[in-house]
């Protein structure tokens, strides 16, 4: 694929990552344990690698994928929540934590792929990473929360012709918990439903879809930033998903700064009612309703394992 030049500084800004899993306890996190898989590598490219996390268990345990933000143009897969992650371990669940492949050497969808790979290849060794391979969950923050939920909802990627024998296992969920993130980016959902502000970021310029700002309002520039999308997806048998936003819930205004309209509470609202619609489970939270985070996040992923 064709490399673009690098986008201006302030697009990377603009695209920064929210404050990720960011509780009461996070004044005294504690140190990450040492990986079991340090590194590990998922796929070809120098930036499909992982670590791999494993409770002490006889059974095979749950998994969850930690996919990091950065708005596909940076972050990396050491932003994983100290707090979290000690969590998850203690509750008897592997926490895998990826990186891939970021703007300017790929273009979208790329993005989405690697990660899509990550949870194929986590499932492809199961039997040695001693997890349950029908209770993979994902979680993460901004673009990684948009990843997470685009790979929950989108029809199974798996390819029983391959062969590559990762890409035949199923790339399909059971959960997935997300920050700050984006949930659809159709400019005739976003701009309504979500504020203006929010068309001003960098993914209107189209250079993340390898177009320009006027190819990106043609057909084929609406047709790929809807694939992009995940509400496009969501279907009545998809998984369930917990959305934190910590953005202030009041209508944007032009005094709104980009990088809080990009993560603004309204893309929850929005995915909420189109769950609640198929009448599927959507647990929206805000920094201001006053309860713990990552200890309800855990528990939302063990209640829904336990449906599993």
């Amino acid at each position: 694929m064709m490399r673009l030049k690098l986008l201006p500084i302030v697009f990377a800004l603009l695209l920064a990552t929210a404050a990720f899993a960011q509780d009461e306890d996070a004044k005294a996190a504690p140190a990450k344990p040492k990986a079991d898989i340090a590194n590990g590598k998922y796929g070809p490219h120098e930036r499909n690698v992982f670590d791999l996390w494993k409770p002490v268990s006889k059974k095979p345990t749950p998994l969850v994928v930690y996919i990091h933000g950065g708005g596909f143009v940076n972050g990396d897969k050491e932003k994983l929540s100290a707090n979290l992650l000690e969590r998850l371990l203690k509750n008897g669940i592997a926490v895998m934590a990826i990186n891939y492949r970021l703007y300017p050497s790929v273009l979208f969808p790329e993005p989405y792929l690697d990660s899509a790979r990550a949870i194929q290849f986590a499932r492809s060794k199961a039997a040695d990473f001693n997890i349950d391979k029908t209770k993979i969950a994902a979680t993460g923050s901004s673009a990684g929360g948009l990843t997470s939920l685009w790979i929950g909802f989108h029809d199974d990627l798996a390819d029983p012709k391959s062969t590559d024998p990762v890409l035949r296992e199923s790339t399909r969920l059971s959960s997935m918990a997300v920050f700050s993130a984006q949930t659809t980016l159709e400019p005739s959902i976003v701009g309504p439903r979500v504020g203006a502000m929010t068309l001003k970021h960098g993914f209107y310029t189209g250079k993340f879809f390898g177009m320009n700002a006027d190819e990106m309002t043609s057909p084929k520039g609406l047709a790929t930033i809807k694939e992009a999308s995940p509400i496009h997806f969501l279907t009545k048998d998809d998984p369930a998903v917990w959305a934190y936003y910590s953005v202030a819930q009041k209508p944007q205004t032009n005094e709104t700064t980009v990088s809080d309209a990009i993560h603004h509470p309204n893309f929850g609202v929005v995915l909420k009612e189109e769950m609640d619609k198929l009448k599927l489970y959507c647990k929206l939270r805000h920094k201001d309703d006053g309860k713990t985070v990552n200890d309800d996040l855990v528990a939302f992923f063990l209640t829904n394992f336990k449906g599993k």
